[in-house]
């Protein structure tokens, strides 16, 4: 039995003006809520992301500093039983003479720019804290010829520090005290720490490192 013919007529016209327009509603709604769903998740993302590599430049510099002090405390750079990291007084390019903490790499470090591209080994090296520009090291070759007389050369390793302390373990009470500058021994000379303590900051992300200094390790002869 067919339909009747009107009926016929209204099936082959396809979808009304007000199915059209509801269609295109849902439509509407469905690409706002995922614009504002991809907008969220870049704006999460982008945040995140900051923060993680904020994170791993932090990481970086305490494992380099890590390193660093590592390798000044084997042979040849040290003796066994020796003291390797030391606090020594270092004239600055910024003017005037500041304890600092000094050890020696005897092959240098990958973050050195030599003028000339001509490293020299015997490198021996300072950390020091600059408020409000960052933590540089201080590094000349024992082999140059002016040595201990013209100011060492610099180089930024991050501007991100905005603190440096130093934590002294005392075993006596079994406890750890942190100082704002390297204290004194019992005879008056400047003591190194056991840690190096580093507040990095950049923007409202702020966190703390804790770099241990190592003492002379065991090696083969210095032969």
């Amino acid at each position: 039995m067919r339909p009747p013919p009107d009926i016929a007529r209204r099936a082959r016209a396809g979808f009304t003006l007000l199915e059209i327009l509801l269609s295109l509603a849902l439509a509407s709604l469905v690409l706002v809520a995922m614009n504002t769903f991809i907008f969220s998740m870049g704006e999460l993302w982008g945040r995140n992301s900051e923060t993680h590599l904020f994170n791993q430049h932090v990481n970086a510099v305490a494992r380099y500093l890590q390193g660093e002090f590592r390798t000044a405390t084997f042979p040849p750079a040290a003796r066994a039983n020796s003291t390797p990291i030391v606090v020594e007084q270092i004239n600055a390019k910024s003017g005037g003479t500041a304890n600092l903490l000094t050890f020696d790499l005897v092959n240098g470090s990958r973050v050195l720019g030599w003028p000339d591209n001509r490293p020299l080994p015997e490198v021996v090296c300072s950390l020091q804290f600059r408020p409000g520009e960052g933590l540089y090291l201080l590094w000349e070759s024992r082999l140059e010829k002016k040595f201990g007389d013209d100011p060492p050369r610099e180089t930024l390793l991050t501007p991100l520090v905005t603190a440096m302390a130093y934590d002294y373990y005392d075993d006596s009470f079994k406890r750890w005290t942190t100082e704002q500058a390297v204290r004194n021994d019992t005879n008056g000379n400047p003591e190194a720490p056991q840690r190096l303590r580093l507040t990095f900051t950049y923007g409202k992300l702020t966190r703390d490192a804790l770099v241990a200094i190592p003492v002379a390790q065991q090696g083969m002869p210095n032969f």
